[in-house]
């Protein structure tokens, strides 16, 4: 399992890019996600490229919200995007196991961008959906609960996981201050600090 922990841009809202991947290098991060159309220069490697709110190739894309007539869209347009990595999220069109799995066969080949706690936001376990992950965002969280420092994610038990199925996708810290969406955080950077100060010894446990 690749044990490089990056973060995600949205932790260092609303600093530049530039200026963000500064800081997450300076924290101890290996490489940033960054948005699809970005072009330049950084001081940590990209990581994935977020696409939003249409798929991109090879780009990873949160689902679309639940609406009438939405699944279908969501379904035409991943079968003609190749090598997109769909986010499920509470309040979108795949917001259970149950509705992820559902497209996955739907669409074929399909791949998925886990956010733990987006998953354990909704009130399931994100290792269910490990075995289609090309990228694991790594966020406490707990039912009802979209972001903390303690929750439900067992991460010692899901790097357990990635471990025994020799997974080589991307690992990103991920928190945020999105108050408009109902996932307002006072301190995104000092969350995700100190989440990657209990992640990296379990990473280092791991085979």
């Amino acid at each position: 399992m690749r044990k490089a922990l990056g973060v995600v841009d949205v932790v260092f809202a609303p600093s530049p890019l530039p200026e963000a991947a500064r800081r997450a290098q300076a924290l101890g991060f290996a490489h940033i996600d960054v948005p699809c159309d970005w072009q330049g220069d950084l001081a940590l490697p990209v990581g994935d490229r977020m696409a939003h709110p249409s798929p991109r190739p090879h780009c990873s894309c949160p689902a679309p919200p639940e609406a009438e007539g939405m699944w279908e869209r969501a379904v035409r347009a991943y079968r003609r995007t190749p090598g997109v990595r769909m986010e499920p999220w509470p309040g979108s069109i795949v917001g259970s196991v149950t509705a992820v799995k559902a497209m996955l066969d739907e669409v074929p080949g399909l791949r998925l961008l886990v956010d733990t706690g987006h998953v354990a936001n909704w009130g399931e376990d994100p290792a269910e959906l490990l075995p289609w992950a090309d990228h694991v965002q790594l966020r406490q969280a707990a039912r009802g609960v979209p972001q903390a420092l303690e929750g439900d994610v067992d991460f010692a038990a899901l790097f357990r996981r990635l471990d025994a199925m020799d997974y080589g996708g991307l690992l990103s810290v991920e928190y945020f201050d999105l108050p408009d969406m109902g996932w307002g955080l006072d301190d995104p950077v000092a969350h995700a600090t100190a989440l990657a100060e209990q992640l990296r010894p379990l990473l280092g446990a791991c085979a």
